[in-house]
């Protein structure tokens, strides 16, 4: 049996079309995407549900006769009122997914979700004559989320990003499934990314910013705990003049700075003994810990910016799925698992289930890696080029 089950109508327009038959109540969705969030009856909706191009509103309860409602009675089902008479015979009906929620439909072949992953497990892997005799579900599961949150770092296509504007404030709130950051980029007018680089040894945001007397004694308040202030360094880095850092100005500009030469030429980068870490003019960003919070150098206010960074894969229901080019490697890890953490397994055994899990994760690292010969090719026909002496 096949594994696609939903129609070409459903996939790609992201809708189902049904024709009104006399007496008909309940029009049921069969695509792959459940098109419903949350219980089955008076959930909100991923969908709209129109009758000749005119949109029909969900109410909870059985719909009045005669009105232009239906009700979410079962899972991916629209229930009608029987009687109505806004719907004829041979009327067009179509349930007809949002756009960002047809968009997570999209492309989904490639993944399996997680139960999928947990019920193939336990039907090859557990049972009499098998590896593993018997195991609970939950201990399956809790293997392969930790196995997801392991793949996510360094194995999984779990990149997200976020494109935001800088305002003035210059900081920007760290997404909420946010465990690390990918790279950062400023968007240029022709839409051309800009690496923004980390602050790294230029600066760092104080995690606390405890008050002091004049002696220079932190000072407590009257359950004795420390007073905090403001910081001042982040207020300093705020008001930075980014030229006098990156060295892009010139004696005519400015009499003074960090890299104050006598230079009035434009190709700053030739100039001797700049450092290239801050030899830059994109911008810097810094991870204010204690405000949960993107900082960013004053240059980029305004700018336009894109984040990638990486997610553990247990943030929301969507996430919880592997690529089929890693599945082998979910199990061998949920396998490994299991038998490393039970006692009386000889230690040959559980040896072997480690070596074969490294194999299968480097496997599919290779894989998901998306190396294409043509395009390294490509980019290695630059080695070619003669370099002017």
């Amino acid at each position: 049996m096949g594994l696609l089950t939903e129609t070409n109508e459903q996939y790609y327009a992201g809708q189902q079309a049904f024709i009104y038959a006399a007496a008909q109540t309940d029009f049921i969705w069969t695509g792959n995407a459940n098109p419903l969030v949350g219980n089955t009856v008076n959930s909100f909706s991923n969908f709209k549900f129109t009758v000749e191009g005119e949109v029909w509103i969900q109410v909870p309860g059985v719909p009045a006769v005669n009105t232009k409602t239906y009700q979410l009675s079962a899972l991916n089902t629209v229930k009608i009122n029987a009687t109505n008479s806004n719907i004829a015979v041979n009327d067009t009906a179509i349930i007809e997914l949002e756009d960002e929620f047809r968009w997570t439909n999209n492309g989904s072949y490639e993944y399996i979700k997680i139960n999928d992953i947990i019920s193939n497990f336990m039907a090859i892997y557990v049972g009499h004559g098998k590896i593993i005799p018997s195991v609970k579900r939950t201990d399956v599961l809790f293997h392969a989320k930790r196995g997801i949150q392991e793949f996510s770092y360094d194995t999984l296509k779990s990149i997200k990003s976020q494109e935001l504007n800088i305002p003035p404030s210059l900081s920007l709130l760290i997404p909420q499934d946010y465990v690390n950051y990918v790279s950062m980029m400023r968007i240029d007018g022709s839409g051309v990314q800009h690496p923004i680089y980390p602050t790294n040894n230029l600066f760092q945001s104080p995690y606390t910013v405890p008050l002091q007397d004049d002696s220079g004694a932190i000072t407590q308040d009257s359950l004795g705990e420390n007073l905090e202030g403001t910081s001042i360094s982040n207020s300093r880095w705020k008001n930075a003049n980014d030229s006098a850092i990156n060295g892009s100005f010139t004696n005519d500009m400015y009499n003074a700075g960090v890299y104050d030469w006598n230079w009035n030429k434009l190709a700053y980068g030739q100039r001797y003994g700049l450092n290239p870490e801050t030899s830059q003019d994109n911008g810097w960003f810094n991870m204010n810990e204690r405000e949960g919070k993107l900082s960013f150098s004053s240059n980029l206010s305004g700018a336009l910016i894109i984040l990638h960074y990486i997610s553990d894969g247990l943030s929301v229901d969507y996430d919880m799925r592997i690529p089929k080019m890693a599945e082998e490697a979910m199990y061998l890890h949920i396998l490994y698992s299991l038998l490393a953490g039970r006692s009386n397994v000889p230690e040959y055994i559980v040896r072997r289930y480690k070596i074969d899990r490294r194999a299968a994760l480097r496997n599919a690292k290779i894989r998901l890696s998306n190396i294409k010969l043509n395009e390294f090719v490509q980019v290695m026909r630059g080695k070619s080029k003669q370099i002017k002496s």
